[in-house]
């Protein structure tokens, strides 16, 4: 039970933290906004996604813990689910701000989105590895699930761009 906890936690931050930032990015940096606004907001939407999810988790597991009777010391488990929540959002959301540290932003754009769903068709091989299961198929779920996140993100900026 614990392991499913953070395997379910790591695998949810890295997929949303990922996809959410990428897309936004892309919706931002698709209206040619200045770099450095590109990059605040990558930094900011990183770290409070980050903040917002690992509560989130943390209060979720609890209620499920309350609802279930359990809860006791388990709270620390929802704490550590939580963490794992957290520090996966962190690393997850620096992966599509990289490329705009190292990149000018017309090519940041397309590099962001290009390691992103490469790193999302890894974590699907490995949760696929860890569970047992055919990687292919999670992979591809991953890719494409993470993609349309990316496309959503260049449409609304595309359609509320000033």
């Amino acid at each position: 039970m614990r392991s499913s906890l953070y395997i379910r936690n790591v695998i949810f931050g890295i997929e949303d933290s990922l996809a959410a930032t990428v897309g936004l990015l892309s919706g931002i940096a698709a209206e040619s906004v200045p770099h450095e606004t590109i990059l605040l907001t990558g930094f900011v939407y990183v770290f409070v996604e980050a903040f917002s999810m690992g509560i989130g988790s943390f209060l979720s597991e609890e209620s499920v813990q309350d609802n279930q009777g359990k809860r006791t010391v388990a709270s620390v488990d929802a704490a550590l689910g939580g963490l794992a929540m957290f520090v996966s959002c962190v690393v997850a959301g620096f992966v599509p701000v990289l490329p705009y540290l190292l990149l000018p932003s017309s090519a940041a754009l397309p590099a962001s989105i290009v390691v992103s769903l490469l790193v999302l068709s890894l974590v699907g091989y490995v949760h696929g590895r860890l569970v047992g299961k055919s990687v292919l198929p999670r992979m591809m779920r991953m890719v494409l699930l993470g993609g349309t996140a990316i496309l959503v993100g260049v449409v609304v900026g595309k359609i509320f761009g000033m």
